[in-house]
């Protein structure tokens, strides 16, 4: 009942405003009525009360037998919510209680309102937060006026170029909130459905309550069976239903059936084990067959007791993303197919179904080159200042652009970057040790990542949306979680991001004390990159999360770089790390060592400075020439210092530092690493003065 309801900005609206297109799903049993008014306030006060309209008293006069309700957008003005907030329930209220009066048998729905895109010039002085307050509200009038509550906002919200104004749907838009009010009056959500995940050969978690959901038809009943189990849900009237079962025993294969009336779903080949969601970018993504040794392991797999359901790398809702996830099933080892597989990914699960003698089930979900800010929701980049300058970018990328032109840009750029990759290979068959110079003066430019707007992949909240929502909620074990490098420009703040990741990933799957498991970046560097320490701020930020946030790890992979090349081939000791910290956090094995050392203190006597560790009793050692640390005075100048080891401490010292004040180690981009546990695990960089992270999120 605002210009949305209308069709305000859709191109013959008669025809393609949400009531429009609802007429033609509902038939000719129904009469829709479109009472819209643009620009209209629920409140009474408001700068256009809809009750003082003409639109209002024509939807009187019709006295629906349904009626939905659709207010609250334009209240987000400051002309109306800072002012009269407090009336907001009563107004909606006494609307409620008008169409009833009109109709005393009308059933009414109202709608959570439709989201507002980040890019709405008031976005950030008042709209958000006012948005949020009246969402609030109109959950509180559904629960307690006896009406129904429909989503407006959930639909929309991961489609935001479906909000070409930031506030109106294009038809595309409408076409979504129609089909919203159809399932909300008929109860028709298309029949019994899945998550993608559910599939043959999947790997359900055992060991803890098990989770299964799905959606059907409003008021449906729902049985689901598994290994002896049986429960039985009558579906809700949003379509969603849930069961939680006894933890299972690892093993199988079991068969899980879901059915419902007639409709009956089997999943043959089911095995209950661990299940790590695996994230990140490219590193995380690198795969199998072209890892250091991937092709002896491919031709060892099929025993490998590990399975896996690759998420699809499609980012933008359309054909080719809807195919794409009507492909995707989980994977049985096989060296024909699993090659495709992440290395990293893989070789963690494998060493964990090996030493827990279990199936291991792996959900790889990451996009090479995706930034920490690709896999949070816009709320949280919008929360804190940390997240603004990534929202900042894309808003600038798109400014004054339409859908259609960022759409049009984006696949120019897809063309163009094929033809150029396809340039790039001949090059390096020809030589292998091209210059980069050379590369380009012979391919052109190089246009990657390409423009950042609605196609990208690499927008705010592209991957977080179309990639992990999809497989939200599943019961898991926990995240091995592989990214950063592409944060680099940023260091200072993706902690915080990073921090918030955590918290909102555990909330999505519905488990506070999700074990959440890193890895810190290893050296890295290009002939021409000056050293400007980001990557040393990055590993640092890393290892403050794993230290502030509960029920996290660290995989100190500092050794593993590779000069040059930002994709390292050897993810052996990148998957044993992971699997050592998951052993210890997880599963119990407190004997393991599963870090090298990690700086404790230090203190100062005379001109001596001595580095205290922990994950140091078993004892340190030199792999090569001592090399890496520095300290500095008071003037915070650094020196390199000749490091001497003493059990567990390092003892420093330096000529040109007479009294030390502070010290660090490989606090570089890139550099040799020469100090080790004796367990082969290598130190992780650290400076003393480190600056606390400013944590925002809570991660408990």
């Amino acid at each position: 009942e605002t210009g949305i309801t209308y069709g305000y900005t859709l191109p013959d609206r008669e025809t393609n405003a949400y009531p429009a297109k609802l007429q033609k799903m509902l038939g000719d049993d129904y009469v829709v009525g479109n009472f819209g008014k643009s620009g209209a306030t629920l409140l009474n006060k408001g700068h256009r009360p809809y009750m003082q309209q003409e639109e209002y008293h024509k939807a009187i006069d019709f006295a629906g037998d349904i009626v939905v309700i659709h207010l609250g957008i334009n209240d987000t003005d400051p002309r109306d919510w800072p002012n009269y907030r407090d009336f907001f329930i009563q107004d909606y209220r006494a609307l409620i209680d008008s169409f009833r009066v009109a109709n005393s048998r009308c059933r009414i729905l109202i709608a959570r309102l439709t989201p507002i895109a980040d890019r709405h010039p008031r976005f950030e002085s008042g709209t958000r937060d006012w948005h949020d307050e009246i969402q609030l509200a109109i959950e509180n009038i559904a629960k307690y006026a006896g009406v129904q509550l429909i989503d407006f906002h959930a639909p929309l919200y991961p489609y935001p170029f479906m909000l070409p104004d930031a506030v109106h749907p294009n038809v595309e838009g409408a076409e979504i909130l129609a089909k919203t009010v159809y399932e909300g009056i008929t109860g028709d959500f298309g029949g019994l459905r899945m998550s993608p995940l559910y599939t043959d050969n999947m790997v359900l978690q055992h060991g803890k309550p098990l989770t299964i959901q799905g959606t059907a038809n409003a008021g449906d009943r729902i049985t689901v069976s598994i290994a002896h189990q049986k429960q039985k849900v009558v579906t809700g009237m949003d379509g969603k239903w849930s069961v939680t079962l006894s933890p299972l025993k690892a093993g199988g294969p079991y068969t899980l059936v879901v059915s419902s009336g007639k409709q009956k779903l089997t999943y043959g080949n089911v095995l209950a084990g661990e299940v790590w969601l695996c994230s990140g970018q490219s590193n995380m993504e690198f795969m199998l067959k072209d890892a250091r040794n991937g092709t002896a392991e491919l031709e060892q797999c099929r025993n490998s007791n590990v399975r896996y359901f690759q998420v699809p790398r499609n980012t933008f809702a359309d054909d080719a993303y809807t195919a794409a996830w009507n492909a995707a099933r989980w994977e049985l080892p096989d060296p024909e197919t699993s090659g495709t597989w992440s290395a990293a990914a893989y070789l963690a699960a494998k060493e964990l179904a090996q030493t827990q003698g279990v199936p291991v089930g792996i959900i790889g979900c990451n996009y090479g080159g995706s930034s920490v800010s690709c896999w949070l929701p816009e709320s949280d980049l919008q929360a804190h200042a940390a997240g603004h300058p990534y929202l900042q970018d894309y808003a600038d990328a798109a400014a004054g652009k339409t859908d259609a032109e960022m759409i049009a840009e984006y696949d120019e750029y897809v063309a163009y970057h094929t033809a150029w990759e396809s340039r790039m290979q001949k090059c390096y068959q020809e030589d292998s040790n091209m210059p980069w110079d050379e590369i380009i003066r012979r391919c052109g430019e190089n246009r990657y990542p390409g423009p950042l707007g609605i196609k990208s992949p690499y927008r705010p909240a592209g991957m977080y949306h179309t990639m992990l929502q999809r497989v939200v909620p599943y019961t898991i074990r926990g995240f091995f979680y592989y990214q950063g490098e592409n944060d680099e420009i940023r260091p200072d703040t993706y902690g915080t991001l990073l921090t918030m990741l955590i918290a909102r990933w555990r909330q999505d799957f519905e488990d506070a004390q999700l074990p959440f498991i890193l890895v810190q970046l290893p050296m890295h560097t290009y002939a021409d990159t000056p050293e400007n320490g980001a990557w040393s701020r990055l590993r640092e930020a890393q290892m403050q999360v794993y230290q502030t946030v509960k029920h996290t790890g660290i995989a100190v992979i500092l050794d593993c770089g590779e000069y040059c090349n930002i994709h390292p081939v050897d993810k052996h000791p990148v998957g044993h790390r992971l699997a050592l910290q998951a052993r210890q956090l997880v599963y119990g094995e407190r004997e393991l060592e599963a870090f090298g050392p990690i700086f404790r203190s230090f203190v100062v006597e005379g001109s001596t400075l001595t580095v205290f560790f922990s994950h140091a009793a078993q004892g340190m050692e030199w792999h090569g020439e001592p090399c890496g640390f520095q300290i500095a005075g008071a003037d915070g100048v650094y020196h390199d210092a000749r490091a001497v080891l003493d059990g567990d401490t390092v003892r420093l010292t330096a000529a040109e530092v007479p009294a030390p004040a502070a010290a660090r180690y490989n606090w570089v981009n890139y550099g040799a690493v020469t100090l080790f546990g004796k367990n082969g695990i290598p130190a992780a960089p650290f400076r003393t003065e480190a600056s606390p992270l400013p944590l925002t999120a809570v991660c408990e």
